[in-house]
């Protein structure tokens, strides 16, 4: 994962991933991941030529990456945690938690850390709705989360 290249390989590089899996049936979801396993997120720059090249409006390209909660327009923390917000965690201490999280790493949802260890995002379902609270950390799933669960994910997301 390169973020730091110059536009014209961001462009290079998104003309070859499309070209590589445009063949594929409903091709734009793909495209995005593999782009976004490229950069660390779907750069801006990619968007027009994604659109172009599969004949879509840059529109229905932007809309797909920002309906999407896994897709990021910016780089991510070289940590990611995801804090589930779907109602069955909200209901077991959820949102407890979060603003638990919120105020150990010091930042909000969609934000990452100063030093950039840390991205923080909220997730609306982690499929553990029988174990909430539930999180995740660089995909690692954490259920029946309190808050000396989620201080050791802090903690080991800090280092």
């Amino acid at each position: 994962m390169n973020i730091h290249l110059p536009r014209a390989d961001v462009t290079e590089r998104t003309l070859a991933i499309v070209g590589e899996l445009k063949g594929l049936e409903g091709p734009l979801i793909p495209i995005l991941h593999e782009i976004q396993d490229e950069f660390g997120y779907v750069p801006e720059e990619s968007l027009p030529v994604i659109a172009r090249e599969l004949n879509l409006s840059r529109a229905e390209v932007y809309g797909v990456v920002t309906f999407y909660h896994d897709f990021r327009e910016h780089p991510a923390g070289r940590h990611v945690l995801k804090l589930c917000r779907a109602e069955a965690c909200q209901s077991m201490g959820g949102d407890r938690l979060a603003e638990r999280a919120k105020a150990l790493l010091g930042i909000d949802f969609h934000e990452t850390t100063p030093d950039g260890a840390v991205t923080l995002q909220p997730v609306y379902c982690l499929g553990l709705c029988s174990c909430s609270p539930s999180a995740m950390l660089d995909g690692e799933v954490h259920a029946r989360l309190d808050e000396t669960v989620l201080e050791a994910l802090v903690a080991e997301a800090r280092r």
